[in-house]
């Protein structure tokens, strides 16, 4: 039970290590990010409910989404705004993640849609990246009006 306990306790502290990081940041644009349990119920008819909760008792496999919320305060437009998150590495990119996002396998070294990089083996050889080997995302925001703001996330699947 000691370990489970410590396993969260890593997570929770894991993920708040992975706030979001403005890459070319604007001393204009605030960001912040959190994270959210995905929580699904069923009631009495046999209706599906998802929400997102304050995690609580997470399990492996359980879904997490991991959010950055942005606003611009100045009166300019803050121009190509990018916004880079890790992945903790007690979660892993879930499969049903957009397909277009930009992420990056090697620790934020290359980037690209998952499917256009791949990993190197051991003995050399090459394999297509997989959604486990994702380590940061990365958004480019090309431009925030003054006074805007948004949501930018991702799904995960806790190991």
């Amino acid at each position: 039970m000691n370990t489970f306990k410590n396993m969260i306790a890593a997570l929770l502290v894991a993920s708040t290590a992975a706030m979001p990081i403005a890459a070319h940041a604007q001393n204009s644009v605030d960001v912040s990010g959190d994270v959210k349990a995905v929580e699904t119920s069923v009631d009495e008819a046999g209706n599906e409910t998802t929400q997102l909760v304050e995690p609580g008792v997470i399990i492996p496999g359980g879904r997490l989404v991991f959010g950055t919320d942005y606003t611009n305060n100045s009166d300019e437009p803050a121009e190509n705004f990018v916004v880079t998150n890790p992945l903790p590495t007690a979660v892993r990119l879930a499969p049903d993640a957009d397909p277009d996002l930009i992420v990056s396998v090697d620790g934020g070294n290359s980037w690209g849609t998952l499917a256009s990089l791949s990993i190197a083996n051991e003995d050399g050889s090459t394999r297509t990246a997989a959604h486990a080997d994702v380590t940061h995302v990365r958004w480019t925001l090309a431009s925030i009006a003054p006074g805007e703001s948004g949501r930018l996330e991702y799904p995960a699947i806790i190991r």
